[in-house]
């Protein structure tokens, strides 16, 4: 039963969801993602400039791809390949288009409504826009409720099954034992709180894209004459035109689609939350870096994977594997047995900072629920510590299909939010716009002209208070923003 229901929500109703909205958010921002394209690269390196004690843009950018580039960019891929053929890539490519404009207007609003949490820090996300933005607290319950159970429990089970059983299939380290080293590792990085959590990562992250990149690069560039066929393949087995992949089109759009919004997290609600802690001069600003981080995440990192197993000879229809197996392989194939360990060796950076980026998000749950209470702090770091142990030595296979289900509420649940507010989204998004074209290079988000919306004085210095803080209900404010 639960299989059904995880086929059909995230098989289906996912796919309208990611697509469909993300879509509308498209067209109504007169393709943000296409407009802003070139100007994400001057705001990327705009980001890297220090904050003042505050988490920068860049490590805001740097934390968010700790999530979006783990294992899903490695077996996630893999499994799309094996179960929908090349085609599932080509379907990963437009999640991520229309994805963008997703990423773009959660990650704004998640800075509109940010607040300070009272250490120089800030708190944001799905939840502050649903209640500060939508007046929803139960809604806004419902998403923490739900974030917290899918990334701050049940997906660390998942990553660490998935690293220490990889690390003993290279290196025939016992489970239990890696399992432990993860959890003290962890740990270690868990009490210094978001800034460190942000430290390592900042760190960590640009290391293993980088080396990651450079291999699969250097696998793509020795196959280069075989290139331009490969990617002809993929946009015909998209469409069922390639005879040997024409059984699997119904596969390649669910598991192009599937994989592409687990790879990404675009219009999931999962980001947004640590694109709030930046410190930024606009909102929209950050909308733009974040979606630049859904162009990296799938464009680059998961197209690199999807040519390296493609290119390697390993791969055929019909192949019966899981996704690590399959990538491991494919890289030995061509650069030799070393290419499995170095897999192994990547999975697991990955994956430490893919389970650093899930505690947050926990914890920013929580923090929403119950307050900065440490008693419920110190018990949530000893819960997921323990869950990593567990699962590193437990198939939590059931345990990943309930997540599957509960992130696919979680879609439902930011989408919806999303819809509600995209006319904010695209107030800030033309006030950006209009500094831009008047010749502003960074355009300061003035919150004196957003007076009717329920902003932070601490995190927006020029905000007045909201002229309606009552909370109204999802009709009356639908026919206010009419």
């Amino acid at each position: 039963m639960l299989e059904v229901l995880n086929d059909f929500l995230s098989g289906k109703v996912l796919i309208v969801l990611i697509v469909g909205l993300g879509s509308y958010f498209t067209l109504r921002s007169r393709f943000v993602q296409f407009r802003h394209f070139a100007h994400m690269f001057s705001v990327f390196k705009d980001s890297i400039r220090s904050s003042g004690g505050q988490l920068s843009s860049f490590q805001a950018l740097m934390l968010s791809l700790a999530g979006r580039v783990g294992a899903g960019n490695i077996a996630g891929v893999g499994i799309a390949v094996t179960l929908g053929g090349p085609g599932a890539v080509f379907w990963m490519w437009v999640t991520a288009l229309v994805g963008m404009s997703s990423s773009f207007f959660e990650c704004t609003l998640a800075q509109v409504y940010k607040r300070s949490d009272g250490d120089g820090l800030y708190r944001g996300g799905p939840a502050y826009y649903i209640q500060h933005g939508l007046k929803l607290r139960w809604m806004a319950m419902v998403f923490a409720v739900l974030l917290l159970v899918t990334y701050g429990f049940a997906f660390n089970g998942l990553q660490s099954f998935t690293v220490t059983h990889s690390l003993e299939n290279a290196f025939n380290i016992p489970v239990q034992y890696s399992g432990i080293a993860l959890a003290v590792l962890l740990g270690l990085v868990f009490i210094g709180g978001i800034k460190r959590i942000a430290s390592v990562s900042d760190l960590l992250v640009p290391v293993k894209t980088l080396a990651y990149i450079a291999v699969t690069v250097y696998v793509i560039i020795s196959q280069i004459d075989l290139v331009p066929g490969m990617l002809a393949t993929i946009v015909k087995s998209a469409f069922g035109l390639e005879p040997a992949f024409a059984g699997l089109l119904g596969s390649a759009i669910v598991m192009g689609v599937k994989r592409g919004v687990f790879a990404n997290e675009a219009g999931l609600g999962s980001a947004p939350n640590v694109a709030a802690v930046a410190s930024v001069k606009h909102p929209a600003a950050q909308g733009v870096v974040q979606a630049f981080s859904v162009f990296l995440d799938t464009f680059v990192i998961c197209t690199c994977t999807a040519l390296l197993i493609l290119l390697s000879g390993f791969y055929t229809p019909g192949f019966e594997g899981d996704g690590i197996v399959l990538t491991q392989n494919s890289l030995a194939a061509v650069v030799g047995d070393w290419g499995r360990t170095f897999i192994s060796v990547a999975l697991s950076l990955f994956v430490f900072t893919c389970i650093l980026y899930n505690y947050y998000l926990g914890e920013n749950a929580l923090q929403f629920l119950v307050g900065r209470s440490k008693v419920a702090l110190l018990t949530y770091r000893g819960l997921v510590l323990a869950l990593i142990c567990w699962g590193s030595m437990q198939n939590l296979g059931t345990v990943f299909a309930f997540a599957d289900i509960t992130m696919t509420c979680l879609a439902f649940v930011n989408l919806t939010a999303l819809a509600m507010l995209i006319k904010v989204g695209l107030r800030v998004m033309k006030d950006y716009d209009e500094q831009r074209k008047a010749g502003i290079e960074q355009p300061v988000f003035d919150g004196s002209k957003f007076a009717d919306l329920d902003l932070d004085r601490a995190s927006w210095p020029t905000a007045k208070p909201a002229v309606d803080a009552q909370p109204q209900s999802a009709p009356e404010l639908l026919s206010t923003q009419r």
